[in-house]
Parts: C-alpha cells; structure tokens; sequence
C-alpha cells in the first residue's frame, strides 16, 4: 500500500500512484522492516529535481522494479527540503561511502536506520541488479552488512562532531579568505571553479562586505565581474528574471533549469548591495528583475513563497525557455527577430539541444541609449508573453520556513534601498544610467508588489510556523507541517524578522527575532560555543548533524551567527554578540583554508568586525527622510538602522534619542560606544 496520498509534501505526492508501498519518514516504517526482518531504502529527492524524475520514470513507475522493492524492503520516501535533518545524516554517509552526493540518493539501511550502502541515481538495469545484491547479502552475509553500518555510523558521526578547534575569527583570517577567493577566481567567466558552475551568492556577499571594511579593489571587482557574467548568461532568465540553480558548463551558458527560492533570494541581496555601493544600472536592473522574479513567479498570495520551478516541462528539460533564431522571427516578425537573435546570441547551430538557444545577454543595453533601450523592453514582453502560451514548468508549492526568511531579508533590503534612493536613479541621485521614465515607474511598481509579498510572507511565518513557540520547517496551502525547524530555519526567520525590525520600525519583529534566538540557545547550542542542526528535544537519527560549513544555503552556524549579530546591535544585549562570537571560532578554522564553503560565516565575521554600526534616526518621515537615505547608502558592513519617531515601544535603538530643537537627528554607535548626534547629511557621513 503506497502511503504518501496524504502527504504535504509535493515531491512525496509525485510519487503517490507508484506501484511501490512507500512510506512516508516515521516510527511505523522502521518497524515495519523489524517486524519483516528485512532492510529499509531511504530514497532521498526533491520535486524540482530533474534526475529523480528520471529514476521514478525508470524504476518507481515500473511494475517489476515495485514488486521487488515491496518484497525484499521497506521503502521510505524522503523530500530533502522538508526533513533537511535526514538529508544531512545520509548525505555525509553517501560521500564517506562514495565520494560525492546528490539526489536523488538511494541509501539502504538497517531497521534501526543505520545505513550500510549508499549511493545515488541508478539506471533501471543497475538498480535492479542493486536490489537483488542487496537482499541477498541481507540474508546470506548479515553480519557483514551490520559491521558495515557501523563503520559508516563512526565515520559520519566523526565528520559531524562538534567540539574541535576554535579561534578567534579575526582581520588576518578573513583577509586571508579573500585571497584564498582571489586566487580560485575564474577570471575569464568569473565565479568559482569549473562546469557545472553554481552561482557564488554567499562568496560575493562576504567579498562586497570585506571591500567595505578594507576598501579592496579585487574584492570589489571579483564580485562585479561575477555578477555581471551570470547577469549576461544562459542562468539567468532574460525574460522573466531570476536564476537558475547552476550552468552545466564553466561559462554560465547553458543552465539546469530549476529555479530556486534560495538562490534567488541570495542574489537579490548581491546585486542589490552591488547597486547600494556602486550604483552600476545592471545590478539595479538584475535586481530589479530578481525581486519581480519572486513575487511574481514564486510568491503565494496570503502564505509565503513556494520552493522552487521545476527542471523539467512535461519531462523535457528547458522545453518552456530555449529558442531557434526562426521561431524569434515567427513571434518578432523578420527585423526584430533578428535583431533580438543578435542581442540573445541565438545561432542557427544553437547552445542547447536540437539546435536551440537559451537566451544570453551578448550586447549591453544597460547603458544604451533610451530608443535600444526601448526596443529591447519591448522585444522582452513580446517574448515573454509568447513564452507564457508554452507549456510551463510545475512549482513546488511547500513553504520552506528559512528559505522564506531569507526572501524576506533580501526583499527587505532591496525596498529600503529603493525607499532610500527613489525609483529615478539618474544623475540627481548619482546612482548611475539608465534611469529613463519608463524604467523608473517599472522599478516602483516592482517595489509596491515586493512590499507587500514580503509582508505577507513574514506574517505567515509569524502565524503559521511558529507554534507554541517553536518554529515548524513548512507549510503548504496555509497547513504547517509536521516536520520541526532545524537550526538554518530559527537563524534565517530570526534575521529576517530583525530585517523586518529595521524596515518597519515595529517593535513586535524584534521581540519575535529575540523569542527564536533564545529557543536555538537553549536547544540547540554545543557546549563549545557551536550549535546542532537539530534540537535536543528533536527526533534522534543515527548521528545529531552539526555540519559548520556552507554551501547552496547558509549553515545554520552560519546563519544564527549572523541573526544574532544583528539582534545584538538592534536590542543592545552584549550576551547576544557574544554568542555569535563564539559560534563563528568555531568556524574560523575552516575559513581559512575553504573559503569558498564558509562565506556567510565570513560575512557575519566582517560586520563583527566592523561594529557592527548601529545607526539610528529620530524622525517623522522615515521613508523620505534624506538622513535615513544617506546612512542607508552609506552603511558599513553588516549595520543595522531603524528610523522613527522617538522612544516607539520595543524599538531600543529609538529610546531616549529625541530630535534636537525639533529636527530630525542621527544617532551613530559601534560596537555599544557611541558618537554626538547629527543632523546635517555631511556630519551624519563623517561618522559612517
């Protein structure tokens, strides 16, 4: 009997009318195979996952392939992103086992969980060959089989200990991180590293935040350089905006074709801070168009944002976005469609399948004059809504809860920065070209939409996730799951109701940053100073998972330190920093020598090491107000700025700072020691 009809989870769901008796991750199952005597498959996947849709195709679906799997097994079903938890422990498990990891994964394990065999996709022949190898040591050399498990079980448990090195993460250390990027750097494509390539979000972070406190030419230009590549490429969607999740080449060319929350979260932040510091029109646009992105393409109206886009349409991989240079002329008519296949570098041979093109940037609009300008707008919403007849890809609809914190963070930021600068970015503002009229009322409406997506979001996360006090990992058509939040989920929703602190002025998002940091101290910290993925009250697995480095998201090391940077500065509780200075000596060993797998953990570094500034600003109108414009534009590293009248309710940065002789009055501190208050741009300036 296949179990999963009821799941939440829409990879689970995909999997409901397979003719294998799935079980969802529980207690039953592993008793199940107890009572059989028989080994348990963990299938590992998720819904946008192009390879697992491969393999359920393959093997799931087919009879056969089912009827061996139901007699010999127990088979679990396990979505990655729901159970992050199970992932971990299995992923560090495969690569011991392996060398390397992916999804799907395909573990086989003892009926107390312990895995002793693990790998990834399997061909239908492969896996079938696999499953019969595996019954048949199960039954006929099981002691074999358990001394395997245990090995594996010592060797993950070791790789995910917590209570080694700590030091300091100070200047030298994380200049050093710097140097190690600069010389990993891919100077000709930028980013990192060869085919598939993944967009660096975390990396770039760290690097605009070190350019800010060192003032670091090749910090600077690595990430511009980095951002302007995957702008220009094949990865990001010249229509629609956003990115895909990784090029299959080293020149970001041809995409996989998912659409992450994550990723595109993450880089709204870059080449929104990218534009804050540089005012390059391409980081506004890109930024522009990311938060487009999100609100339209992933955000679910009263609930939060959904995961992903899916890889495939209809089974085929990049079926909805690649074009022929004929099928432009067909939409655009003779004159513009090849005028457009020159601009998206579509060629008669094609850079994708079949002799298809995915649509790059190869000619710069940006600083065009405005009649390109106009033309290329125009060739976009022509191909755009032809684009929008094809079939499209699915969504996964689940509502992850840190990967909604961090959309509300990023969103956050890229509204303040337009409420700061206003949506005419020509030269009154010094924000660069391409500031046109129509560009400037596309910006705001962008704004408007991006507002109040992210208020809706933080809301449910508010609402919805947080019961009892304790933060649920998703939620899906306004349903939380069951699944509790691991520790990425409490820093990444902390951070972003901080973010909402500082946007809002409000005092409740504060106190509720405050609720959930003080839950991961008491549940999920390490005795030397680190943190577990999981709490202590947690469902226990073979190993407690405590993985400090990151990677396509930031660790949840990572990103508690930075959430309790933030709160630290905002609330004024030194117990907070120092927390978060103890979290990140645990990662400082690693920063130094994988700088590329600790960037987050690097960026909190920076504004620790900056201040970080708190800057406060008593005022009427803190949307228009040229201090609050000023001090956001010009903010170091990882500061924090509220703005509001004076002495709000639970808004300690606002408390006893009233306005002098009735004017609206800065107030700058570092580090809890703070300077004479300002009211004039140029003196509020020479204190940041």
């Amino acid at each position: 009997m296949n179990r999963l009809a009821s799941a939440t989870s829409p990879y689970l769901l995909q999997h409901a009318d397979n003719p294998v008796d799935w079980w969802p991750w529980c207690d039953e199952a592993f008793a199940e195979a107890k009572r059989r005597d028989v080994p348990v498959l963990v299938s590992v996947g998720y819904a946008a996952c192009h390879w697992c849709h491969v393999m359920a195709h393959e093997s799931f679906e087919d009879e056969a392939v089912g009827k061996l799997l139901n007699d010999g097994f127990v088979a679990i079903k396990v979505d990655r992103e729901e159970r992050p938890d199970v992932d971990a422990v299995y992923m560090t498990a495969t690569q011991a086992m392996t060398g390397q990891g992916g999804w799907p994964m395909t573990v086989f394990a003892t009926p107390d969980g312990t895995p002793f065999f693990c790998g990834t996709y399997f061909p239908k022949p492969n896996f079938v060959r696999l499953l019969e190898s595996v019954g048949t040591a199960w039954r006929e050399q099981r002691e074999a089989v358990l001394q395997q498990g245990a090995a594996v079980v010592e060797a993950i448990g070791g790789a995910q200990a917590v209570g080694g090195p700590t030091a300091p993460l100070t200047a030298d250390l994380l200049d050093a991180a710097a140097a190690q990027l600069a010389r990993e750097y891919d100077r000709e494509n930028g980013g990192f590293g060869g085919a598939p390539k993944f967009p660096p979000h975390l990396n770039l972070l760290f690097l605009l935040r070190h350019h800010q406190r060192t003032g670091s030419a090749e910090s600077l230009e690595i990430a511009r350089h980095t951002a302007e590549a995957m702008a220009r490429g094949g990865i990001h969607d010249q229509l629609a905006g956003g990115f895909a999740r990784y090029s299959v080449d080293g020149h970001w060319t041809v995409p996989h074709f998912e659409k992450m929350l994550y990723d595109n979260a993450l880089l709204l932040r870059v080449y929104t801070h990218l534009w804050r510091l540089t005012g390059d029109p391409l980081a506004r646009r890109v930024a522009r168009d990311t938060a487009r992105f999100l609100a339209d393409e992933l955000h679910r109206p009263g609930e939060g944002f959904a995961s992903a886009l899916d890889a495939d349409t209809e089974g085929v991989e990049g079926l909805t976005y690649a074009w022929t240079p004929a099928q432009l002329v067909e939409v655009l008519g003779e004159s513009d469609g090849r005028w457009a296949a020159d601009l998206f570098a579509v060629t008669e041979s094609g850079t994708f399948e079949h002799g298809t093109s995915v649509l790059r940037l190869a000619r710069d609009v940006d600083d065009a004059d405005p009649a390109v300008r106009g033309r290329w707008r125009d060739i976009v919403g022509r191909l755009l809504a032809a684009r929008d007849t094809r079939p499209q890809p699915a969504r996964d609809d689940k509502v992850v809860a840190a990967w909604n914190g961090l959309a509300v963070t990023a969103l956050a930021e890229f509204v303040r920065l337009v409420e700061t600068l206003g949506t005419n970015t020509g030269t009154d503002t010094g924000t660069g070209a391409g500031g046109d009229e129509a560009d400037a009322n596309l910006l705001e409406g962008v704004t408007i939409v991006a507002d109040g997506a992210l208020r809706e979001t933080a809301e449910h996360l508010a609402r919805v996730h947080l019961v009892d006090g304790r933060l649920r990992r998703v939620s899906r058509d306004g349903v939380v799951g069951a699944p509790a939040g691991v520790l990425e989920d409490y820093g990444c929703v902390a951070e972003a109701f901080c973010a909402m602190h500082q946007l809002t002025g409000e005092g409740r998002w504060l106190e509720l940053a405050g609720g959930l940091l003080d839950t991961a101290l008491a549940r999920f910290a390490a005795p030397d100073g680190g943190f577990y993925d999981t709490a202590d009250d947690a469902e226990q697995l073979v190993t407690r998972p405590a993985d400090p480095t990151d990677n396509a998201t930031p660790s949840g090391r990572s990103a508690i330190a930075a959430a309790l940077v933030t709160y630290a500065a905002l609330s004024g509780e030194t117990r907070y920093r120092e927390a978060a200075e103890a979290a990140l000596a645990t990662v400082a060993p690693i920063v130094a020598r994988h700088a590329r797998f600790t960037g987050y953990a690097a960026a909190a570094g920076e504004a620790l090491l900056s201040g970080p500034f708190e800057i406060a600003v008593a005022t009427g109108d803190p949307a228009g107000d040229p201090l609050v414009a000023a001090a956001y534009r010009h903010a170091p590293p990882g500061a924090v700025l509220v703005a509001g009248r004076p002495d709000q309710p639970g808004v300690p940065l606002l408390a006893d700072r009233p306005m002098r002789d009735g004017r609206p009055t800065a107030y700058v501190c570092r580090g809890f020691v703070c300077q004479r208050p300002v009211t004039t741009v140029d003196d509020l300036l020479a204190q940041l």
